[in-house]
C-alpha cells in the first residue's frame, strides 16, 4: 500500500535555544497534524535587542506528515 505525504513550512521561536525552538515547533505541529514523519531545518535566525543582546532563537522548518 502506497502512502502520500505532505510537507508544510512552519516557524517557531524560543527564548532559550535553537534546539528548544525546534521542540516548540514540533510540539505545536503535533497538536493539529497527525502522523508526523520528519522535520528539516531550513533556516535559523537570532532576534536581537537594540543593544545587540540575543532575545530569541527562530527556526523555519519543513515538516512532513503522511495523509490519511
Amino acid at each position: 500500500m502506497a502512502s502520500v505525504a505532505r510537507v508544510t513550512e512552519i516557524s517557531a521561536i524560543s527564548e532559550k535555544s535553537f534546539e528548544d525552538a525546534v521542540k516548540v515547533g514540533i510540539s505545536r505541529a503535533g497538536e493539529t497534524l497527525r502522523r508526523l514523519q520528519s522535520a528539516w531545518i531550513k533556516e535559523q535566525q537570532v532576534q536581537l535587542s537594540e543593544s545587540g543582546d540575543i532575545t530569541g532563537y527562530k527556526v523555519n522548518m519543513l515538516v512532513t506528515f503522511v495523509l490519511e
